[in-house]
């Protein structure tokens, strides 16, 4: 893109928004208030790229936060859901869509025997953790610092000084009770996990866990570390669930737990499953699943899950996962991507880190495995370089935060690019 693109009409539609929506938005991040500026209005995604209510195109690296691994609009994805679109919106009862869907994920999941449809990823983890709750007759949860669960009350929880704390909410008009059986340590410390089990064992229904934490930056765990939290467990009784919302079907068809070879008592699941449709699931060990209302104790509904059109979309993306050995393709291209960004991110004192098409850019030294590794500083920095690469047609999240995606659209042509892009504007960075 030469010059500066024109934004006038997405800066028209943002003071509209204003007017009707808290910020304009729907989601807190997209109005673009940790990098500056206004949030650009998109009229239309085709394969890898975006394209803004002014016409400008950019190369789409934030993949609607991790669905799209498949790009805009696969034509098999568009067929499954038109077709499915043809028969009907919504049933509101059982079909075969369910069933087909399902039947992808137990096949691609060992540790998932049976599941259920939801509409969310918050859906999914909130159902997740009173399973678990009834399953086991016990209260309290433990998750780790920096970790995001979507925002369920109990799980909108920080933490405390290193030691395990008891929830304080992290958000107004959440009540103090909600949060109080949430425990929270922090991520990469077995000492801690010993530590609280010894303490508080025998009243600890489940640890959760993204295996991948990938909503505080992307702060890779040390297979070692999940193995202790599956050992420690399963000695005193308690469930592991992996939140595997962005990580599941993103870093193989198993996810993390097949990733790390390690089998949780439940997992989570949304993003890639709907294939770019609102979807979430849960599921794990059939006896625990059992519980479940009609058949069990643990009441858990929704109007909309299992919705057809979604079903067929998830149900298309992972046939073609599967089929196209997308995951070997998209290894080859990320590490196509860090051989050029790596470089030059450590010579502008920041650190590209990646597990497969997964990457983020942090502009400190060293790849931080815990929330409170990561330099607030750093995240500072991010505002800049999200400008120079969005005016350079390159979509990034809008937020230091968040980690980035490649998809099966890209070809090398586009990672090319996007790696000298990349370099440019680090180098940029450090000349500023």
């Amino acid at each position: 893109m030469s010059g500066a693109p024109s934004r006038e009409k997405s800066r028209e539609l943002y003071r509209r928004a204003c007017e009707l929506m808290p910020a304009g938005v729907n989601s807190p991040v997209r109005a673009f208030r940790s990098v500056g500026g206004d949030p650009l209005y998109i009229r239309r995604g085709v394969g890898a790229h975006l394209e803004d209510e002014d016409g400008n195109v950019y190369l789409d690296c934030c993949g609607s936060w991790g669905p799209l691994i498949l790009g805009h609009g696969h034509p098999e994805v568009l067929a499954a859901v038109e077709n499915a679109m043809a028969d009907g919106l919504t049933f509101g009862a059982p079909h075969r869509g369910e069933i087909e869907l399902a039947e992808a994920v137990v096949a691609a999941c060992p540790a998932v025997e049976m599941l259920r449809f939801v509409s969310s990823g918050t859906e999914a983890v909130m159902a997740a953790v009173r399973l678990a709750r009834g399953f086991t007759g016990r209260d309290r949860i433990v998750k780790f610092s920096g970790c995001y669960h979507g925002h369920a009350d109990a799980l909108l929880v920080e933490a405390g000084s290193g030691l395990a704390t008891f929830g304080i909410a992290s958000s107004a008009g959440v009540p103090a009770g909600a949060a109080a059986d949430t425990l929270v340590l922090p991520l990469d410390d077995e000492q801690a996990v010993s530590d609280l089990f010894a303490r508080e064992g025998e009243r600890i229904a489940a640890v959760l866990i993204e295996p991948v934490p990938a909503n505080c930056g992307l702060l890779l765990q040390r297979p070692g570390y999940l193995r202790h939290l599956r050992d420690v467990t399963e000695r005193h009784g308690a469930l592991l669930i992996f939140d595997e919302v962005i990580s599941g079907f993103r870093i193989g068809m198993g996810g993390a737990a097949a990733h790390y070879g390690i089998r949780p008592d439940l997992a989570t699941y949304g993003k890639i499953i709907g294939g770019g449709l609102p979807v979430g699931a849960f599921g794990g060990r059939r006896e625990i699943m059992e519980r479940l209302a009609p058949l069990g104790p643990v009441y858990q509904a929704g109007t909309l899950s299992g919705n057809p059109a979604a079903m067929a979309a998830g149900t298309a993306t992972l046939r073609v996962l599967t089929e196209e050995r997308v995951h070997a393709r998209l290894e080859a291209l990320g590490a196509r991507l860090e051989a050029v960004v790596a470089p030059a991110a450590a010579a502008s004192g920041a650190t590209f880190v990646r597990l497969g098409s997964i990457f983020w850019l942090v502009a400190q030294i060293g790849a931080p495995t815990a929330y409170a590794a990561v330099d607030e500083a750093a995240i500072r920095r991010y505002a800049p370089l999200h400008a120079r690469m969005l005016a350079a047609g390159v979509y990034l999240a809008p937020s230091g935060w968040e980690v980035a995606f490649l998809s099966h659209a890209m070809n090398e042509t586009d990672v090319d690019r996007l790696g000298v892009t990349l370099a440019a504007a680090l180098t940029a960075g450090r000349a500023g």
